[in-house]
């Protein structure tokens, strides 16, 4: 049995104020002048500690207030209101809703999975992957003792390509040649940001979050600086075409490399290989209505790991775009049909904004998920975008230490970490790996809604 996996946190503390779901509303017309006002029997003393950051100009009563409506009840003349803040409703977009980021802020800052004590009060089926929900209907002797327990829940997934069978000479040797395998603990990769404030620092604290937690980061072999090469096994290095201003010492430091799918793929491959043949070759592959087949065809070119790209809201590429986890679907059943699904390891990423997103997308298909967006909102990105017109970030990105960023990171893929070993302890499973294309453990709205719909015309 491998080694326990666990992902040490510890609270971060964030550098600016969080925004807050709801903001506090105290009318000063009318106050009765009351011996003892509400506001100083405040038990968080929200009232007394009240101040004003200049950076922002946000009012810190918003942000320390506990949500207890002590002073809401007690007012005599009712005069404090809670209400939704402007400010919180305008975070992100639809995709990226003020919910998700401001749930990836908790987690980056705790570490823990959050939780609303008074249950989840949204709508139950949506676009994407809110039209899809896990099956625990079927839960196996779950564990007594909790997620990290006696019983132990593997998410270890292996990188590369897989033999489907052994080959032995007469006298017992094997013939056949493995292939070198990368084995990380978790089915998450750091991916290139869709967009960013000036990012030296920022990629920085994906190599440190990246080491500590295992698992790998794709850089463009552009922005590979000196400094980075002492994280040279964490890196998953992108390369357009043969860099001859390398030495091929330096491809033997490394252990993946990405090339984006072209022409020119196989024959990049072949002399990546030729060089290192323990390096793991990745094709990026943006997702559109062709996928399946070259999917199909580079697998059968002995392509090991293809990267299945989405947009950042997790649309695929070209007119009439499916969803990622559809498409996902689509391509893994059609190399199941054609008897080669368990040669290749499929990634996918683009639009993965939780951690149920990277489950559900695993039930699809995939045998791991690259993020991006994610990581910079764990630094308290507010993905408004700005910094693609040239605006400074309101939250000064660019400037953060790359120590406290990664481990920001850490407290985020910590709490994306135990919510997928719920969900595998939930299913009855022990390892992630049984959970790829188990699409029996998961409903589909659509498929629901025509079974649904289909009997209602046939009542006689």
């Amino acid at each position: 049995m491998p080694g326990r996996y666990h992902i040490h946190t510890k609270v971060v503390p964030n550098r600016f104020p969080a925004i807050t779901r709801s903001g506090v509303i105290a009318w000063e017309e009318g106050c009765l002048k009351c011996a003892r006002c509400v506001k100083k029997d405040c038990v968080y003393k929200v009232y007394e500690k009240r101040g004003l950051d200049t950076r922002q100009m946000l009012d810190s009563l918003d942000s320390m207030c506990k949500d207890c409506f002590r002073c809401v009840q007690n007012c005599p003349n009712r005069l404090i209101h809670k209400g939704i803040n402007p400010v919180y409703r305008a975070l992100g977009d639809s995709y990226w809703t003020p919910e998700i980021i401001s749930s990836l802020w908790f987690q980056a800052e705790t570490g823990r999975i959050p939780v609303s004590g008074g249950g989840y009060g949204g709508p139950f089926s949506g676009k994407g992957f809110d039209a899809m929900w896990t099956d625990m209907s079927e839960i196996v002797r779950p564990t007594r003792d909790g997620i990290h327990g006696r019983e132990y829940i593997s998410t270890t997934v292996d990188i590369g390509r897989k033999l489907m069978a052994l080959e032995f000479a007469p006298d017992g040797g094997l013939i056949s040649q493995i292939p070198p395998l990368i084995e990380i603990p978790l089915p998450i990769m750091f991916d290139i940001l869709p967009w960013s404030p000036p990012d030296d620092k920022i990629i920085k604290a994906f190599l440190h979050g990246a080491r500590s937690l295992g698992t790998f980061v794709c850089i463009e072999e552009s922005y590979l600086q000196h400094d980075m090469e002492e994280f040279l096994s964490h890196i998953i290095l992108l390369i357009e075409g043969i860099p001859h201003h390398r030495d091929k010492g330096f491809f033997q430091m490394l252990r993946m490399v990405e090339i984006p799918d072209s022409g020119e793929t196989k024959a990049l491959q072949e002399w990546l290989k030729e060089i290192n043949s323990e390096l793991i070759v990745m094709v990026k592959l943006p997702l559109s209505a062709e996928a399946p087949e070259r999917v199909f065809q580079l697998a059968t070119d002995g392509v090991e790991v293809i990267h299945l790209v989405a947009d950042e809201y997790g649309m695929e590429w070209g007119g009439n775009p499916f969803f990622i986890a559809d498409r996902m679907k689509d391509i893994h059943l059609f190399l199941v049909e054609k008897g080669i699904r368990d040669q290749v390891t499929l990634i996918g990423g683009g639009g993965i904004a939780m951690a149920e997103h990277m489950a559900k997308l695993i039930i699809c298909g995939a045998d791991a998920v690259t993020i991006d967006i994610p990581l910079l909102v764990a630094m308290e990105c507010r993905v408004c975008r700005r910094c693609k017109e040239g605006i400074p970030c309101p939250v000064e990105l660019e400037g953060i230490d790359p120590l406290w960023g990664a481990m920001r990171i850490t407290n985020l893929i910590g709490g994306w970490h135990n919510q997928l070993l719920e969900i595998l302890g939930a299913v009855g499973m022990r390892e992630v790996r049984r959970l790829r294309g188990e699409m029996g453990r998961s409903m589909f709205f659509e498929e629901l809604e025509q079974e649904f719909f289909a009997t209602m015309g046939n009542s006689r």
